[in-house]
C-alpha cells in the first residue's frame, strides 16, 4: 500500500470517528471516562486524569485493527 492511500484511509477513520464521537456526546455516551480511569484532584484549580481503562481498550482495538491491513 503507497503512503496517499495510507494516509486517505487515516484520513477517513479520524473523520469517521469524530462523527461517531459528536453523535454519542449528544446522546449521552462519555467515550474517554470509563470506569476504571483515575481522576485526581490535588487542589481546588487542578485535576490529573489518568486513563488507564480507556489506553486498554484502544490498545486493543488498534491491535485488532492493524492486525486486518496487514492481512495480505
Amino acid at each position: 500500500m503507497n503512503f496517499g492511500k495510507l494516509l486517505i484511509y487515516a484520513g477517513l477513520s479520524l473523520a469517521a470517528l469524530g462523527v461517531l464521537s459528536i453523535a454519542a456526546s449528544k446522546l449521552g455516551i462519555r467515550f474517554f471516562r470509563l470506569p476504571g480511569d483515575i481522576v485526581w484532584k490535588p487542589t481546588e484549580n487542578s485535576t490529573i486524569y489518568f486513563p488507564i481503562v480507556t489506553s486498554i481498550i484502544l490498545s486493543i482495538l488498534l491491535t485488532l485493527i492493524l492486525s486486518l491491513f496487514n492481512r495480505r
